[in-house]
């Protein structure tokens, strides 16, 4: 009776091979490594990409806010010098006018002040002179009144062989409006004649109206006041 024999070993089936299906079994079980390390690498290289457009944003907009400070900075400095100059323009007109108003009025003072001296300066030896004096000084209605009665006046001072002069002790302006204005000035006059040996001193006041004309500044009326 024969025995039914186990575990024979299959002559083909040598050790080797074995060994051989089972590495190749274990090399298809492994995990693959290379695929794993691109997906990091390509992960890296996306962060990287993030990274520099995130630089680049920041770096954006640091430069249009300094374009922005640096327009605002200009904006504010133009600002500044156009009030300045608007300041200076206007300081600089006001103390013109002012200047100008300064001297108009000095002029004024030294008009009539000229003019109570050739008023009450008169000399029989060369009367007309005089009186011509006074009339190149005058204008509108005194001009007209004088004019009309300086014959007669000469006529009386060459007769009674006067003489008269004016000394100015104080004056000012008494009212100024643009272009005239009046002055009141007081004068000492001392008057000689050929019937008197002493001269005789009176003290006048006169309120002296003048006024502007064309560029000179003449006598327009006279009053004697007490």
């Amino acid at each position: 009776m024969a025995e039914k024999i186990t575990g024979v070993v299959n002559p083909a089936d040598s050790p080797d091979d074995h060994d051989i299906a089972a590495s190749a079994a274990c090399e298809d079980s492994e995990p693959d490594d290379s695929s794993g390390h691109d997906d990091e690498g390509a992960g890296e290289g996306k962060g990287a990409a993030h990274g520099d457009e995130g630089a680049e944003g920041v770096e954006d907009g640091e430069t249009v806010g300094r374009a922005r400070s640096y327009r605002l900075a200009l904006l504010v400095g133009t600002l500044v010098v156009v009030g300045l100059t608007a300041l200076t323009g206007g300081l600089g007109y006001r103390f013109y006018e002012s200047h100008q108003a300064a001297q108009r009025r000095m002029e004024f003072l030294q008009v009539g002040r000229e003019a109570a001296v050739n008023l009450t300066t008169i000399d029989w030896h060369h009367a007309d002179a005089d009186v011509q004096r006074i009339l190149s000084t005058a204008t509108g209605g005194f001009y007209s009144d004088f004019s009309k009665r300086s014959q007669p006046f000469v006529d009386v001072v060459k007769q009674t062989q006067a003489t008269s002069q004016g000394v100015v002790t104080a004056f000012g302006v008494e009212s100024a409006t643009g272009q005239q204005a009046r002055v009141l000035v007081a004068v000492s006059v001392q008057s000689t004649n050929a019937g008197a040996q002493q001269p005789s001193p009176r003290l006048w006041r006169m309120r002296i109206d003048v006024q502007t004309v064309g560029r000179d500044v003449k006598v327009s009326n006279v009053e004697f006041v007490p």
